[in-house]
């Protein structure tokens, strides 16, 4: 484990760049105070004792920008009367769910971490991170993000950057970086469709569905069905992402392309689920679970290195049905990734 851990955002640079550079005084705002926090990147909380329990604490920054804020619904706590403690104590529930139910894991440590979040972070921040110890989510704008705190995907993809710190803690840079990010996606992805009973064929396979304000020419941040799609505004830009490694964005911005490129693991997860089908979480989840919790991932892994480690995972839980690693290897093989 590194001594800090990066904070990771959902919103990209870029976006927020292009807004500031249009005066967007919200995304300037946003953007300074990101860049404060990647600043002052934090341990992570010490090891918890084994509490198999879920543990929630939701805090209230009052649109300051002190954390973590008034104490505003602990666990057990019945709801109160602001709608963002209650959407982030009912995600992070959520989030604790998808990994304790499907995977047997206790909280994103593994060892019972209680979960904290800060809800009404600063005026009109227009983003969400995981900061290494705890959620925080800003209100957004009203003119280009709402609250985001209403995204289940949102919430399950920061908690999932807690679950990739404490295991393959994976380098935020490059490859890797891109790596981190699309387990976020893919988690965040799988916690939204564990909450609406979803099978792969019926989600919709964006993150921040409605988290874009009415007027925005998007559907959502992110596809992982159509990389490339989820928006195309004069404001916001047009989706960079690829889907495929011969449109690999080679940049020195978003540290390397963490945001962009993991727009190619995204595709090859859902054309293994859907090519899979059923409940996403049964078969491809447990298998990117797999590779990710192995303890065999390095940390610095391309997303060749990743291919074989889902490949790897697939064979080891399906001994008796070598099509399963096949589909797996097919579905990276579709996305220019050769596992082999």
């Amino acid at each position: 484990m590194n001594e800090s851990v990066p904070v990771c955002a959902i919103v990209p640079p870029y976006v927020l760049d292009r807004l500031a550079e249009a005066g967007h005084e919200p995304a300037v705002r946003s953007l300074a105070l990101d860049a404060a926090h990647r600043a002052a990147r934090l341990a992570p909380p010490p090891p918890a004792a084994s509490h198999p329990d879920l543990h929630r604490v939701i805090a209230d920054c009052g649109h300051s920008e002190r954390l973590p804020g008034r104490t505003a619904r602990t666990e057990g706590r019945a709801p109160v009367a602001d709608t963002s403690v209650n959407h982030a104590y009912d995600g992070l529930g959520d989030t604790f769910a998808l990994y304790a139910d499907v995977f047997g894991r206790d909280s994103i440590d593994g060892r019972g971490l209680r979960l904290d979040a800060s809800v009404h972070y600063g005026h009109d921040y227009d983003n969400a991170f995981w900061n290494g110890r705890r959620m925080v989510f800003g209100d957004g704008d009203g003119e280009v993000f709402g609250d985001f705190t209403a995204c289940v995907d949102v919430i399950g993809h920061e908690l999932t950057h807690g679950v990739t710190q404490f295991t393959a803690n994976l380098e935020y840079r490059d490859q890797p970086g891109a790596l981190n990010e699309s387990v976020s996606d893919v988690f965040g992805s799988l916690v939204k469709q564990y909450v609406l009973h979803q099978d792969a064929a019926d989600a919709d396979w964006l993150i921040g569905a409605g988290l874009l304000a009415p007027g925005v020419q998007g559907v959502a941040l992110r596809s992982l069905k159509a990389p490339g799609t989820a928006y195309d505004d004069p404001r916001l830009g047009k989706d960079m992402q690829p889907a495929h490694m011969r449109d690999y964005v080679r940049t020195s911005e978003d540290n390397g392309g963490v945001h962009i490129n993991s727009g190619i693991p995204n595709h090859a997860f859902y054309l293994l689920a859907t090519a899979l089908g059923g409940r996403s979480w049964d078969r491809a989840g447990r298998i990117w679970y797999d590779a990710l919790t192995g303890g065999r991932l390095p940390s610095d892994a391309d997303f060749t290195a990743f291919a074989r480690a889902t490949v790897a995972a697939a064979r080891a839980r399906y001994p008796d049905d070598s099509s399963v690693a096949d589909t797996v290897t097919a579905s990276w093989a579709q996305v220019g990734i050769s596992p082999g």
